[in-house]
């Protein structure tokens, strides 16, 4: 009687459902951690041919280019409109350019690629192989003798960390450019003094800590989707429920490795540029 009343108590619900999800986290992080050594133990071991990897880095770079340029150009241009009327107030408009290009280089730049690439090469990759998981043509090259996480995994994965942080660096420029234009010719601030600001407070460092994100953001874009690709369940509901996760797992990881990269990125620059002085 009292294992029934236990059984059924209001409480057993949530309960089963937070352990059935964490069981379930635990095990996607397990699986994921898996198949990114497997593929780092083929990355370190053999790369694919050259052909191979220059046809994923075309369709993971060249054709994401233009979406990107265009994403970047608004970003910088939306900073300009939502920051000019504040810095008009307090009579700072001419330091808009400074907080254009901070914003873009440092944080929204990297971050906003990352995710219009989860959305765009993400899914594009996890609906691929999960297509060619469900029509067994996996199957097929483990038949003919080739590994298919050393020839479908791999290249994807170098195209990603090596073409997205160049990307973001696109998007970057381009949401410079736009905000300038914005700014000096629609919102009337000098140009002189808006290259002058944006030249004072953007150096090397801020250039490197967005493509250094990129690279990680990249690298979790890859296994993700290709991990959703790989395990994608049969039909066309699957492969659909396989592009969604990826975008959403992709999502999630990009978050967490900003957060962390971002505390990270900022003890190295005070270790370089604000060394701790003495009280005497």
């Amino acid at each position: 009687m009292q294992t029934a009343l236990q059984t059924d108590s209001p409480l057993s619900a949530p309960i089963r459902a937070v352990g059935k999800i964490t069981i379930e986290g635990v095990t996607l992080a397990g699986d994921l951690a898996i198949f990114a050594g497997q593929m780092l133990a083929w990355l370190f071991t053999r790369l694919p041919r050259y052909s191979v990897i220059l046809t994923s880095a075309y369709a993971i770079g060249v054709m994401s280019l233009p979406v990107v340029l265009l994403t970047g150009a608004f970003i910088g241009m939306v900073i300009a409109v939502q920051t000019f009327e504040q810095f008009q107030f307090m009579h700072l408009e001419t330091q808009l350019g400074a907080t254009i290009n901070m914003s873009l280089v440092r944080e929204l730049g990297p971050v906003l690629t990352a995710t219009m690439l989860a959305g765009r090469v993400g899914s594009s990759i996890a609906a691929e192989l999960g297509t060619m998981k469900i029509t067994e043509q996996i199957d097929a090259l483990r038949v003919l003798g080739a590994n298919p996480i050393q020839y479908l995994v791999v290249p994807r994965f170098v195209a990603c960390v090596l073409l997205i942080p160049l990307l973001a660096l696109c998007a970057d420029a381009a949401g410079v450019v736009g905000g300038w234009f914005f700014g000096s010719q629609i919102l009337g601030v000098n140009s002189v003094h808006y290259w002058n600001h944006s030249e004072d407070f953007i150096g090397a460092f801020d250039l490197f800590t967005g493509a250094a994100k990129c690279a990680f953001f990249g690298a979790a874009i890859a296994i993700i989707a290709c991990h959703r690709g790989f395990h994608c369940s049969a039909g066309a509901e699957g492969v659909g429920k396989a592009a969604t996760e990826a975008f959403v797992l992709s999502f999630v990881a990009i978050l967490v490795l900003d957060f962390l990269a971002g505390i990270l990125l900022n003890e190295i620059y005070h270790l370089l540029y604000m060394p701790s002085v003495g009280v005497g």
